[in-house]
């Protein structure tokens, strides 16, 4: 996620602090807490984090110094350890509701839903007009499967904030997950227009290409992430697909088991490592790379399709219908056309 740092209020409070504090290791504090703010606004976040422990070493009740130190941790991919302190944050001070807000942010990365709405009703009321408050909440929408609700959300951020990347690119991600490829491919494309670089926009613009067949485009995008992030799991993994489909299976083999190495819970990447040995007749193998997919129990596009036809594959029929009966409970199209075509 892309989280705002509040610095006008941070730097308003400092100055409080500041006019406040008479004992020396309060001042230190104080100082320790304004070189915080410059390196986490410098995106130097090891050296954000060293200096707010100091402050808070100086004056355990700094509550924002508590805040800070959370975003941070947020920011380095640490939502646990960034719930834990917000959490105390809270504690010192009831009233710093900006913490429930990261809280919040940090319980959806944690899957604790539950939490994260309570966080964000107890601080409805102070946020009506943040875009930031909406983003969160349609994110935990999004999350709950309320596809409706988290679009109002996103409007509403947006309308607040015609520069909230964040907010084009996820509701961009919903209009995906409805199918509304026209409306999502718009939204992705705002989104690059605020930020060339973004990578989940253009990633997702490279989902819509491969959708479209237009293998081209669809790899430019991917090649893009790539090139900021040459590690990033999800474009390794549909870069892979795409090579997939233009007749390149060696070098698709390697990007999706280099995408399964620094992601290996990937449904998608697992049922792509099984198209790769489709291809190459290794039924067994597909057969087990699909199962794997099946078991981390997450929606993949043909999956239950793919997994029947490598079954059929191998004449067993009945394992065949079964797993293809499996998909028609789950919408699997490419399941659904196999067992009308095979299945009594």
């Amino acid at each position: 996620m892309i989280i705002s740092i509040k610095l006008n209020r941070i730097l308003i409070f400092l100055v409080l602090i500041l006019a406040a504090c008479s004992g020396q290791e309060k001042k230190d504090a104080a100082d320790f807490f304004l070189k915080g703010n410059q390196a986490l606004s410098q995106k130097n976040y090891a050296e954000a984090l060293r200096l707010y422990d100091e402050a808070i070493a100086k004056n355990a009740d700094f509550s924002d110094a508590y805040l800070n130190k959370g975003i941070t941790l947020l920011k380095m991919g640490r939502p646990e350890d960034a719930h834990e302190i917000l959490t105390e944050a809270i504690k010192i001070d009831p009233t710093l509701t900006q913490a429930n807000l990261v809280r919040a942010e940090s319980g959806l990365d944690l899957g604790r839903l539950r939490e994260a709405k309570q966080d964000l009703q107890q601080i409805e009321k102070d946020y009506k007009d943040s875009s930031r408050f909406f983003l969160v909440r349609g994110n935990l929408l999004g999350a709950e499967g309320n596809a409706s609700l988290a679009l109002a959300d996103y409007d509403r951020s947006i309308q607040l904030q015609k520069l909230n990347v964040e907010a084009y690119v996820n509701r961009g991600a919903i209009y995906y997950g409805l199918k509304n490829w026209k409306a999502a491919k718009e939204d992705f494309e705002n989104a690059l227009a605020l930020n060339p670089a973004q990578p989940e926009a253009l990633n997702n613009l490279g989902l819509i290409a491969t959708k479209e067949r237009n293998w081209k485009a669809a790899l430019s995008y991917f090649d893009q992430v790539l090139s900021a992030k040459p590690d990033d799991p999800y474009s390794l993994n549909n870069k892979g697909y795409v090579l997939l489909q233009t007749g390149s299976s060696e070098p698709a083999k390697e990007l999706i088991e280099r995408s399964l190495e620094k992601l290996p819970k990937n449904g998608y990447a697992f049922r792509n490592l099984g198209i790769y040995y489709q291809q190459a007749g290794q039924s067994d193998k597909a057969i087990e790379s699909f199962l794997k997919a099946i078991d981390i129990a997450e929606p993949v596009d043909m999956l239950y399709g793919l997994a029947g036809q490598a079954y059929f594959r191998q004449k067993n029929t009945a394992e065949a219908c079964k797993i293809w009966k499996q998909g028609i409970v789950l919408n699997d199209s490419l399941a659904i056309a196999e067992a009308a075509k095979n299945c009594r």
